[in-house]
């Protein structure tokens, strides 16, 4: 984001604060991760000046780096291939409402410019047409609310809509991360399984498993129960947040609507009540 917004505006810190307040929320929410040590210091800590916060953060880094070998997986298992072909199609979806939603905002925004210019032109005219004076002041006032009410359409989208857009991305980004985290104790354990195998060859008289085989194989299970639930603890925060993301859409959109119809309503009496007048004078 840096050179696009003002990353010490007050909109753009609140924005950030309210993602990583969820962000914590969801990592003190894990089974797992809750009691990481890294996750306690930080929670715990005072005040971490700058080094103390890179070297924290190095250190979290750390602790969820997987280095694997040349080893290349034979096939994922089909039930993690489905998640993975789920995140990437999920990914796709996201860009594509990201950059349309995008588009929409900017359309908005010079909509509203235009609204600013369009309202006064209105209140100018009024000054030199007194019969007309009431209406055109009205029409100028509906302008202006009609251009309150987009601009907390537009905000809304900007600093609710959005982020929760791109946070989805970064969530997803994560779980590509575990996958190929999974599949390198995979490829682990198959590389060794094949070893193994090719030493039980050479020596006929060898039937037992061997030990590091067994705990690389209990790696592989523990690592696909834990990456189960997690996947299923995902979709179900991802469910509840999109429901509430499209019901917050949902309501901000009814209510920019309900302010522009009340604002043109409110100017139709205005009109309606020289109507009687100019009927009384052509009768007289």
């Amino acid at each position: 984001m840096k050179g696009v917004v003002d990353r010490f505006s007050e909109e753009f810190v609140e924005t950030r604060r309210k993602a990583l307040d969820k962000f914590l929320k969801r990592v003190a929410d894990h089974p797992v991760l809750s009691f990481n040590e890294h996750f306690n210091a930080f929670l715990s800590a005072k005040d971490l000046n700058k080094k103390q916060g890179l070297a924290l953060l190095s250190k979290m880094g750390e602790s969820v780096k997987y280095v694997t070998g040349g080893y290349k997986l034979r096939s994922r298992p089909m039930e993690f291939a489905a998640m993975g072909d789920y995140l990437d199609m999920f990914t796709q979806k996201l860009g594509t409402i990201d950059r349309i939603a995008q588009r929409i905002i900017k359309e908005q925004s010079e909509y509203q410019v235009e609204l600013r210019v369009y309202g006064p032109v209105y209140t100018t005219w009024a000054l030199s047409e007194a019969e007309l004076q009431e209406p055109l002041e009205g029409v100028a006032s509906c302008v202006a609310s009609c251009s309150n009410a987009l601009d907390e359409l537009t905000q809304d989208m900007s600093e609710d809509f959005l982020p929760v857009l791109r946070e989805y991305v970064l969530y997803i980004d994560s779980m590509k991360i575990v996958l190929k985290k999974r599949d390198n104790i995979q490829a682990e354990y198959e590389s060794k399984l094949e070893a193994a195998a090719f030493r039980k060859e050479e020596r006929a008289s060898a039937t037992q498993v061997p030990t590091d085989v067994e705990k690389c194989h209990d790696r592989v299970e523990c690592c696909n129960a834990d990456l189960k639930s997690d996947w299923d603890r995902w979709q179900n925060n991802k469910r509840q947040d999109f429901r509430q993301l499209l019901t917050g859409m949902a309501d901000h959109n009814i209510q920019y609507y309900e302010k522009c119809l009340a604002a043109w309503e409110s100017v139709i009496p205005l009109l309606r009540d020289k109507q009687p007048q100019e009927t009384e004078t052509d009768e007289d």
